[in-house]
């Protein structure tokens, strides 16, 4: 069946021209053009892009007219966020609250802005999360907002009417100092987008007052006030190659990268972590972990056939992640390795998998003169400072108009009091208020505002002493008339007012940089920061070494070619050694402490001895109470490995005479538990790991006896056992040295025995003193002089050397068999005694 025609709907258009409409028939197509190119260009225009100017986008820019305009400063109270978003939505901002709320919230984050306009109270967001709601945060104008909006009563700026015709807004802000470089912007319009990267304030602010001095300059001369970005989560920018293009062309590429430091684990026995104390520009802790997650466990794949499987995990070697994040520390991530993990080579493919490293798009398109342009660095600076000449122009304007007027009431007034009589006859004798004035004009030959005023002038004023006030404000306008006048005549003086205010805005919110900045070739920055070295170190053997000073670190992995030159070489460079054991890179070691406790820790940790001509240098150690949580007064004064061999274990000695060899039977569950229970008073002096139990063990007591005895004759005890009996001590002395001496060992020397009162120091063969039996007196070892009533430091082993607190070599005298001499005087007393010992 046909389908029937609808004619009773049709229009006809030739009624509306009969009507007298304009109709207007317009093709399909162009319509749509038009529509879009007007929708395109208001929100170029009014929605997306900032003024290079002011540095503000119209939403900005109204959120801060509006909070001037209703009294939300510095000095008045917090208002309710909610208040000042509806004030700017029903006045100056026909969109939606939502999107000026987050206008507000950006304008109030100082880790989005260098120079935040909006002091907020409350939860404005992070990196990671959103801001509160508009009713629950309170805002006002921050103090650098001030410097934005502070001149626009004078006017300095042109004002147009709000969208709705019922009040004005200005079309910029003076802008006091250069918002857009020092706070950066970020919007979308229609086929075009801005993304400027925020900068220091004072390097800004200088590289703008070089450029008034000297118009010409190259962008390399300022760059050598702005260096670079400077963002306000710190961090490092890597490649500045890349950075002057930015600045040149106004595009560019740049690379931020989080800082971070390696080192050992708070708390954590040892263990390595990397700690993130700054994260690139935009990137939170929150994402970094996720981040972590998905490249630890493996990314989850959303589509294809594999849909709902993950991928093969990409990152290794990370034990815990832990955000530390707190208001009073900052950031702080920290990222728990794995043991035998290299944490430099792990830090590394955290750069390259995670938004540790990020990039930065720069796009500096602005609008200038209503046009939108991607502008450089240079070219940035000068429609700054060319807004800066204009504002600074119109103030002084509108400042000596001002002055101007008020110097042609003055000049009026000064002349009535001059015939104040004739004056007042004048107006008494007038019918009405015109005729005085009429009188006044055409006898003083006043204008018709001087003549208004002097009728508005109460009696009173009219007085001797306000004439004298009259006079000295007539002498100061016609003052500050003439040097406004200089400012307008004089471009000179003109640039140099401006140059001078933002050395005032400096002087008053510059802020040191926070940002690194990492010079080169940004392929060639990265290549370079890729640590050398695998990721996980190789368990190789090594020795761990304690000095008497507290120091403990650790040989580095060696072939036979390089332990036989050191063998040939000659001695490591220390303080002097008190305990060394041998062990591997990635195994652990126990610390024993001067409490009897002791603390399993990781030898990876340790820092490697720097070797030089075949020697390597103790200096370079760590203090143990680095790697263990030792008490106040606690010290570690020996080392043991975990597995026991054919060692009958440790042999240690205290302060009362007491003497243990602890069994080798350490807690698996446990990584601190003690080795003897000590007596109230007493602690242990050292704690030596025997080889095989055929070692002496040597008291030296503070009376000058030594006692000798196998180690054979004390028995090894748990844990929980208190030691026996070792030196029996006279009432008044107590034990200065312990020491476990091997006499089978030629291959490290003789064993010598070391006494000192401090003036008097005495080395003696330990083969002179014969061996008794345990819990007995021991033999003299040193024959005291006039006034010396006790040794002071005492030791016993191969190749003595001593000594001072601060680790310098003291020399000793040579050997004497005698052992109960009295020594040789000694420019500077040991202080501490040990040995060299070769690498083996």
């Amino acid at each position: 069946m046909a389908r029937r025609k609808n004619t009773e709907n049709r229009v006809d258009l030739s009624a509306f021209d009969q009507a007298g409409a304009n109709v207007i028939d317009n093709p399909l197509t162009t319509e749509v053009e038009d529509s879009y190119l007007e929708y395109a260009y208001s929100v170029i225009h009014s929605r997306a892009l900032p003024d290079a100017r002011d540095g503000l986008k119209p939403v900005h820019r109204r959120i801060l007219w509006s909070m001037s305009e209703q009294g939300h400063r510095p000095d008045r109270a917090y208002v309710k966020s909610a208040r000042v978003v509806g004030d700017v939505m029903g006045k100056y901002h026909p969109h939606g609250d939502v999107a000026i709320y987050d206008a507000l919230v950006r304008l109030a984050q100082d880790f989005s802005l260098n120079a935040p306009l909006i002091d907020g109270h409350g939860n404005f967001g992070s990196p990671d999360d959103g801001p509160a709601a508009a009713r629950y945060t309170e805002a006002r104008m921050s103090r650098e907002a001030m410097l934005l909006v502070g001149e626009l009563g004078e006017g300095t700026v042109d004002f147009k009417p709000t969208y709705d015709g019922d009040d004005i807004e200005p079309r910029v802000l003076p802008a006091a100092f250069p918002n857009l470089l020092v706070n950066g912007t970020s919007g979308i319009a229609v086929g075009m987008a801005t993304n400027m990267i925020p900068h220091n304030l004072g390097e800004v602010v200088a590289a703008a007052r070089h450029l008034i001095t000297n118009p010409e300059a190259e962008l390399d001369e300022l760059m050598r006030f702005v260096p670079g970005p400077d963002l306000p989560t710190g961090g490092q920018l890597l490649g500045l190659d890349e950075v002057r293009r930015a600045y040149e062309t106004g595009r560019g590429v740049v690379r931020m990268r989080a800082r971070a430091q390696t080192g050992l684990l708070e708390g954590g026995r040892g263990r390595q972590a990397i700690t993130i104390t700054e994260l690139p520009y935009g990137i939170g802790a929150e994402k970094i972990i996720e981040a972590i997650t998905d490249e630890v466990k493996g990314k989850l794949i959303t589509s294809g056939p594999r849909r709902g499987q993950r991928q093969a995990a990409r990152l290794q070697g990370i034990a815990d992640v832990k955000d530390l994040t707190d208001r009073e520390h900052g950031t702080r991530l920290v990222i728990e390795c794995k043991v035998g993990v290299n944490p430099q080579a792990l830090l590394a493919d955290l750069y390259r998998l995670t938004p540790l490293e990020s990039s930065f798009g720069i796009n500096n398109l602005v609008l200038v003169d209503g046009q939108p342009r991607t502008l450089g660095l240079k070219a940035l600076l000068e429609v700054f400072v060319q807004h800066r000449y204009d504002v600074v122009t119109r103030r002084t304007e509108y400042r000596r108009t001002k002055r101007q007027d008020r110097l042609h009431l003055v000049d009026g007034l000064l002349i009535a009091l001059i015939d104040i009589d004739r004056v007042v006859a004048i107006i008494r004798a007038s019918d009405d208020a015109a005729a005085a004035k009429s009188g006044l004009m055409s006898e003083f030959g006043l204008s018709d505002i001087q003549a208004t005023y002097i009728l508005d002038t109460p009696l009173r004023r009219l007085t001797r002493f306000d004439r004298i006030e009259l006079e000295t404000e007539q002498e100061r306008l016609r003052n500050e008339i003439a040097e406004l006048s200089r400012i307008l005549d004089n471009e000179d003086v003109l640039k140099q007012v401006v140059s001078d205010e933002l050395a005032e805005v400096t002087a008053e919110f510059g802020r040191p940089r926070q940002t690194t900045l990492i010079d080169g070739d940004l392929k060639e920055v990265l290549a370079a920061s890729v640590p050398a070295g695998p990721l996980e170190v190789a368990d190789d053997p090594c020795q761990v070494i304690l000095s008497a000073t507290g120091l403990i670190a650790r040989t580095a992995a060696e072939s036979e070619e390089s332990t036989e030159a050191r063998k040939r070489s000659g001695r490591v460079k220390h303080d002097t050694v008190r305990a060394i054991i041998h062990s591997t890179a990635r195994g652990r070691i126990l610390l024993i402490t001067n409490r009897g406790r002791a603390f399993k820790t990781d030898v990876l940790p340790l820092p490697v001895l720097p070797e030089q001509s075949g020697t390597v240098s103790l200096r370079g150690g760590m203090s143990a109470s680095e790697l263990v949580p030792l008490e106040k007064g606690e010290r570690v004064v020996g080392l043991a490995p975990l597995t026991a061999g054919d060692s009958p274990g440790i042999a240690l000695g205290t302060r009362q005479g007491v003497v243990k060899v602890c069994a080798p039977e350490w807690p698996v569950r446990s990584d601190e538990f003690e080795v003897i229970t000590l007596k109230e008073g007493d602690e242990v002096l050292e704690a030596t790991w025997l080889m095989n139990g055929a070692e002496s063990l040597v008291f030296i007591t503070s009376d000058a006896n030594l006692l000798r005895f196998p180690a054979k004759l004390v028995r090894p005890q748990g844990l929980k056992g208190g030691g026996m009996a070792g030196v029996n001590l006279s009432p008044e002395a107590s034990v200065i040295s312990f020491n476990a001496v091997s006499t089978s060992d030629p291959s490290h020397g003789e064993p010598m025995v070391v006494t000192s009162t401090g003036a008097q120091v005495k080395v003696s063969p330990f083969a002179s003193y014969p061996a008794k039996g345990r819990a007995t007196g021991g033999v003299r070892a040193q024959r005291f002089l006039r006034g010396e009533c006790e040794l002071t430091v005492a030791w016993v082993g191969p190749r003595p050397v001593g000594a001072s607190s601060t680790g310098e070599p003291v020399e000793l005298p040579e050997p004497d068999a005698r052992r109960d001499g009295s020594g040789v005087a000694v420019m500077m007393g040991p202080q501490l005694i040990g040995h060299h010992i070769e690498r083996d």
